[in-house]
């Protein structure tokens, strides 16, 4: 080191333990927002996040999870709106536990940044939080990583991983349970969540350069942007609901792959599952995708949801009582089809309704 020139810092690398410290008390009450769950031991700061079994469990089975958000961090951060975003990551992850049947336990997340901003790990913390007292579970632990020349100042990544428990001999256990002649039941999203974003923004804003401040389609009375970042919904505490008040045959989150790439995935070999394109109205944003990019039918089906964030499986004769339970637990419940004697496949009938 020549005369006169200083010793490198690590805040002159790129990375401020200042910030980090500053990070971790800006999120310190929305954490603890969390923790009224029972089971929760202690607050965040140590080396692990503590959590006691619930009492009462014959022969409990932990259920893990973890996911991230996709390419719908692109939009949050050429916005700026962060808020939201941590709804849909603990979506992700609990509502694949409760596939499961597991009810939700503890969450914790991972928060890679380009450079740590206190007010932007906030406003991901803000959904976090909100997620999880949706979901009915407590943040236990996180981190945050600053990786400057990895990724640049303002950008990140997110990571979620969910614990749930269920009873052993009450698994939801699609291949075992499901039985020809089982109705579908599927739960309406009201738009993307959080799959087929890269396709989504190829077709929106890249091919038909739609702005993400104009109007989400013409009378709208919402920005691209709102449309695009609409939260998605929990649906974990619903079909907990359904789960506890009848046999659920087979649960199925409706996530990347859509209906084909999911639904069989709760099938046993010898069924097919028959879902009717006509038994629910898509939400207008995946026409506008559609149109946009010029998408083939077949590749909405294969990518998008397209309106069906969740499908149930469960015999006809407990059909009135699963529509009550999961519309008790707020969400939208619509038949959407059966299961069929076939080859562990989705079979679709019907022409798609128009667009709302």
């Amino acid at each position: 080191m020549s005369a006169g020139e200083q010793g490198l810092t690590y805040a002159a690398a790129g990375v401020s333990i200042d910030a980090a410290d500053a990070a971790l008390d800006a999120i310190g009450e929305l954490v603890a927002s969390t923790q009224d769950r029972p089971g929760v031991i202690g607050g965040i700061g140590g080396f692990g996040g503590l959590f006691a079994l619930p009492a009462g469990y014959r022969e409990p089975v932990l259920v893990s999870s973890t996911d991230g958000v996709g390419t719908k961090l692109a939009v949050a951060t050429v916005t700026g709106r962060f808020e939201t975003i941590g709804i849909d990551l603990v979506a992700m992850c609990v509502d694949d536990l409760v596939c499961c049947g597991a009810e939700p336990l503890f969450f914790l997340d991972y928060q890679l940044l380009g450079r740590i901003d206190p007010g932007q790990v906030r406003a991901v913390l803000v959904g976090i939080a909100a997620g999880c007292r949706q979901a009915g579970c407590a943040i236990l632990g996180g981190e945050l990583a600053e990786h400057p020349g990895l990724l640049a100042p303002g950008q990140l990544d997110l990571a979620g991983f969910a614990v749930g428990i269920v009873e052993r001999d009450q698994l939801v256990d699609g291949p075992a349970r499901a039985r020809a002649g089982d109705v579908l039941v599927g739960l309406r999203s009201p738009g993307l969540r959080s799959n087929g974003y890269s396709l989504a923004r190829a077709a929106l804003v890249e091919r038909a350069g739609r702005r993400l401040d104009e109007p989400a389609w013409e009378g709208a009375g919402h920005s691209l942007a709102d449309e695009l970042l609409r939260p998605s919904v929990i649906y974990a505490p619903a079909v907990l609901g359904a789960c506890r008040a009848l046999p659920v045959h087979a649960v199925a989150h409706v996530t990347g792959g859509g209906l084909p790439g999911n639904l069989p995935r709760v099938l046993p070999a010898d069924l097919d599952a028959e879902v009717d394109l006509g038994a629910w109205d898509r939400p207008r944003i995946f026409s506008e995708v559609q149109v946009a990019g010029g998408i083939s039918e077949d590749e909405m089906r294969r990518v998008f949801n397209l309106g069906i964030g969740m499908v149930l499986a469960l015999a006809v004769t407990d059909l009135d009582a699963a529509l009550a339970a999961l519309r008790s637990g707020g969400t939208e419940p619509v038949v959407i089809g059966r299961l069929v004697a076939g080859a562990g496949r989705v079979r679709f009938t019907g022409d798609p309704l128009r667009s709302v």
